[in-house]
């Protein structure tokens, strides 16, 4: 495959190039993108020093597959570039996540809605991942109908440079030095605050958590799902944790939850009431699978129908960028059978 990564010389294009590597993606020739101000600098790629180009409409002619990792306008800009080139889009940003003729796959969930693709396919948001891939299971076999999620996001969805913004608002906050935070919108620095992206006045409801529940919907297939979300920002650098409360049409377990979840595809559980050990974001980073834990009856609901559990998933793997990559062997899958059962042999 001729491919590119567009915005590698970011926290998400670092890890695409990291992913492609680790998990011996087939590349022929590979095209690293990046804004002017990063033209020339150097990234390393299977043993090689590899220059990184300028983004332009030209850069993008020959390739087959395209990584995004950009900001919407970007992805807005060159994407449709890339596609009318005749390459397949993997876009990481939110601008097209929600038209009804592009699908978003998580391929623990969809992967059949890859053939579907007309040149774009888009990554979902890295809450609505880390909470729905564990929940594809119980949501086959027990239909939830209402979902509650409360998220504790670290720097690393608001990119490299807010994780710089925790690392030196923290030196300063032990120092007794005064910080004036440049890229989020409060104190990091042994603060919480809410999510960053912006209110929608009318409802009260912040764009992360108003993506969350459109999300979900539209990867499960089912609009009827009630969701509500409360999106907050948490002085981690790297990894989300997600409190999960649902309510599922039948009576479930804890054992019954669990039980899936032990063989679930993308899960791990972690899960030891003896040990007060859960998922954390500190187990979570740079962590392929989603941690899974606290399972527990919802006693606020006497029908024995809900489950409250907690999980923990690194956002910039699984959130983003193996999410993507994983996506792209589906590509591959579906255009080799000899590849396919290659990979499962």
């Amino acid at each position: 495959m001729n491919v590119a990564i567009i915005g590698v010389t970011g926290a998400v294009g670092t890890e695409l190039l990291h992913c492609l590597e680790r998990r011996d993606f087939p590349v022929s020739c590979l095209r690293l993108l990046a804004s002017k101000r990063s033209a020339g600098t150097t990234v390393r790629f299977r043993g090689e020093e590899r220059t990184v180009e300028e983004l332009t409409e030209q850069s993008l002619k020959g390739v087959k597959i395209a990584f995004f990792a950009v900001d919407n306008e970007t992805a807005r800009t060159f994407v449709p570039v890339a596609v009318k080139h005749g390459a397949v889009v993997i876009d990481n940003s939110s601008a097209y996540r929600l038209s009804p003729d592009i699908p978003l796959i998580v391929p623990e969930i969809n992967p059949d809605a890859v053939r579907r693709h007309k040149g774009l396919i888009a990554n979902p948001n890295c809450c609505a991942i880390i909470a729905i891939t564990p929940l594809w299971p119980i949501h086959k076999k027990y239909k939830i109908r209402r979902l509650i999620i409360s998220t504790y996001q670290a720097a690393s969805g608001a990119g490299a440079p807010a994780m710089n913004e925790l690392r030196e608002s923290t030196r300063a906050f032990l120092a007794g030095e005064a910080f004036t935070p440049k890229v989020l919108p409060h104190p990091y620095a042994f603060n919480v605050f809410n999510h960053d992206s912006a209110i929608d006045l009318e409802s009260g409801y912040n764009g992360e958590e108003l993506k969350i529940v459109s999300e979900t919907r539209k990867i499960f297939s089912d609009p009827n799902i009630a969701i509500s979300a409360t999106c907050v920002r948490v002085p981690v650098l790297r990894a989300h944790a997600e409190s999960l409360t649902f309510e599922c049409a039948n009576p479930v377990s804890p054992g019954d939850v669990r039980a899936l979840l032990q063989n679930a595809p993308g899960v791990k559980v972690v899960d030891d009431r003896q040990k007060n050990y859960f998922p954390m974001p500190v187990d979570a980073s740079n962590q392929d699978k989603i941690l899974v834990g606290r399972i527990r009856q919802d006693t606020s609901d006497p029908s024995g129908r809900s489950i409250s559990m907690f999980v923990a998933g690194d956002q910039l793997l699984k959130g983003a960028a193996l999410n993507a990559v994983q996506i792209a062997e589906l590509l591959c899958e579906q255009e080799s059978p000899v590849l396919q059962a290659s990979k499962s042999a």
